[in-house]
C-alpha cells in the first residue's frame, strides 16, 4: 500500500461533472489499495470572480479580509469533492488548510509555508478515510489569520502534504497529459517527456511554463518529493519530476537515464522591459539604480548594460508588468540624484527560453537557437544563460513564431498535434 497525495486544478473541479470524475479518479485509487490525501483548487474561474468582486466594493481591498474571501473558493470545492466521494460509499473527510495543519507566515496574498502539522489528517487515514484539503491557504500562528499562498498555491499544498506525510509520489493533476517540450497552446506539436529533472523543471517554470509552478517544483526538490504530472481527463501515463537521486518508476532496474540536450522551450509574455537611458559611466551608478528598483519591490530578470561611447551609457532590464510602474516611480524620483538622461518602458516583450541538462556537455546548442531566430528573421533585444538555459527577449508579435521556429530547429516536433482537454481558467 502506498500513500499518494493528488493535486486537482481548478479546470479539473471546473463544475459538478468534472468535480464527480475527480470523485472516481481518488476512489480508483483508494480501490487499489492505497491511502489517498487530496488537495483541490478553486471551481475553474472561482478566484478571479471573487477577486473581480473584491475590486468592485473596494479600489483596494484589505488583505486580510482578500484573504478570507478568496480562500472560500477552495473550501466549496473540498466539500463538494468529500460529498461526491461519500455518495459511492467511501468515507472522505474535508480539511481546510488551518485545519490540515498548514502554518505560513504573516504575509497576506503571498504567504509562504514555515510549517506543516498534519496530525488530524493522519489520524483521518489511521481510520480509513479518503483525506481531501483545501489548497491554497494556511494559518498564521502569531496573527491567527488565515493566509493565502499566492498563484499556483494549491501545487505547493499539495507537494507540502507529500512531503509532511512521507507521501510516496505526489501526482499533480491538470488538462493536459504531462509536461511537454512547450506549452502546446503555442506549439501543438510538442511531445511529451517521460521525465524530467528538478532543475529543468524549475527553469521551465521560472520562465514561464505554467504546468507545475515554481514555488512547489522548488518545495519537492528541497525535501525529496517526487512529482507526477498527470491529466485529470486521460488515464495516460504522465511526466515525472526527478530530484536528485531518484529513480524514474518506469525505468528498468539499474538504467541509466541519458539527459536530453534540449528538454523543453518556454514562452513569458508577463515582463516589460525599463531602459535607464544616459548613466553616467562611473563606478556605482548601476548599483545606486538597481537599489533603488529593489526598494521598490521589483523582481529584475534580465539586466543589458551598453557599451560607453560618450561617457554616458545605457541599462536595460526586465521585471514583471506588474512591478514596473512602481519602478518606474521609484527611478524617476531619484532621477536627479543618480544622473541619468530618460527612462523607457516597453512592456511588448517576450522571453523565449531554451532548456535542457545536457547543455552542460553539448556544444552548438547556442548556434542553434540563434540561426534558427535569425532564419526567420527575429531580431533579439537581449540575452541572458544559465548552466542549463538560454533566454532571449523578443518582440512580443514575434514570441509564438520564434517558439516554433525554435522546437522544430531541436528536433522537438511530434508527429501529430497535442490534446489539451480543457481550458486554462482566466
Amino acid at each position: 500500500m502506498a500513500l499518494i497525495v493528488q493535486k486537482y486544478g481548478g479546470s479539473s473541479v471546473a463544475d459538478a461533472e468534472s468535480i464527480k470524475r475527480v470523485a472516481k479518479r481518488v476512489v480508483d485509487t483508494r480501490r487499489a489499495g492505497h491511502d489517498v490525501v487530496v488537495a483541490v483548487s478553486a471551481m475553474g474561474d472561482t478566484t478571479d470572480e471573487l477577486l473581480d468582486l473584491a475590486n468592485e466594493v473596494a479600489p483596494i481591498p484589505a488583505p486580510r479580509e482578500l484573504d478570507m474571501l478568496l480562500s472560500s473558493g477552495e473550501r466549496i470545492s473540498m466539500a463538494l469533492l468529500a460529498m461526491a466521494i461519500h455518495s459511492m460509499g467511501f468515507e472522505a473527510r474535508s480539511f481546510t488548510g488551518s485545519q490540515a495543519g498548514m502554518i505560513t507566515d504573516s504575509q497576506h496574498g503571498a504567504a509562504r509555508i514555515v510549517d506543516v502539522t498534519p496530525v488530524r489528517l493522519r489520524e483521518a487515514l489511521d481510520e480509513g478515510a479518503i483525506v481531501i484539503v483545501a489548497g491554497f491557504q494556511g494559518f498564521n500562528r502569531d496573527t491567527r489569520d488565515i493566509t493565502t499562498l499566492g498563484r499556483g498555491g494549491s501545487d505547493t499544498t499539495a507537494v507540502a502534504l507529500a512531503a509532511a506525510l512521507d507521501a510516496d509520489v505526489c501526482e499533480i493533476y491538470s488538462d493536459v497529459d504531462g509536461i511537454y517540450t512547450a506549452d502546446p497552446r503555442v506549439i501543438p506539436k510538442a511531445q511529451k517527456l517521460d521525465h524530467v529533472s528538478t532543475e529543468e523543471m524549475l527553469e521551465l517554470a521560472a520562465n514561464g511554463a505554467k504546468v507545475l509552478y515554481i514555488r512547489a517544483v522548488e518545495y519537492a526538490r528541497r525535501h525529496g518529493v517526487l512529482i507526477h504530472s498527470r491529466s485529470t481527463f486521460s488515464s495516460a501515463e504522465g511526466t515525472y519530476v526527478l530530484g536528485e537521486g531518484m529513480k524514474n518508476p518506469r525505468e528498468a532496474e539499474g538504467a541509466v537515464m541519458e539527459e536530453p540536450i534540449v528538454a523543453g522551450v518556454a514562452t513569458d509574455f508577463s515582463h516589460a522591459k525599463i531602459t535607464v537611458a544616459g548613466v553616467p559611466d562611473v563606478p556605482g551608478k548601476a548599483a545606486e539604480i538597481f537599489k533603488i528598483v529593489a526598494r521598490s519591490g521589483a523582481n529584475v530578470d534580465m539586466i543589458v548594460q551598453n557599451v560607453s561611447a560618450t561617457g554616458r551609457t545605457d541599462i536595460s532590464f526586465t521585471v514583471p508588468k506588474a512591478d514596473a510602474a512602481a519602478a518606474l516611480k521609484s527611478l524617476a524620483a531619484e532621477q536627479n540624484e543618480v544622473g541619468f538622461q530618460n527612462l523607457v518602458h516597453d512592456d511588448q516583450i517576450g522571453k523565449l527560453s531554451v532548456v535542457g541538462a545536457g547543455m552542460r556537455t553539448h556544444s552548438g546548442v547556442s548556434a542553434t537557437l540563434f540561426e534558427a531566430l535569425s532564419a526567420g528573421g527575429i531580431n533579439i533585444e537581449m540575452i541572458s544563460t544559465s548552466e542549463i538555459r538560454i533566454s532571449v527577449v523578443l518582440r512580443g508579435d514575434d514570441l509564438a513564431e520564434a517558439a516554433r521556429t525554435v522546437h522544430t530547429a531541436y528536433g522537438l516536433d511530434g508527429d501529430s498535434d497535442v490534446t489539451v482537454h480543457a481550458g486554462t481558467g482566466r
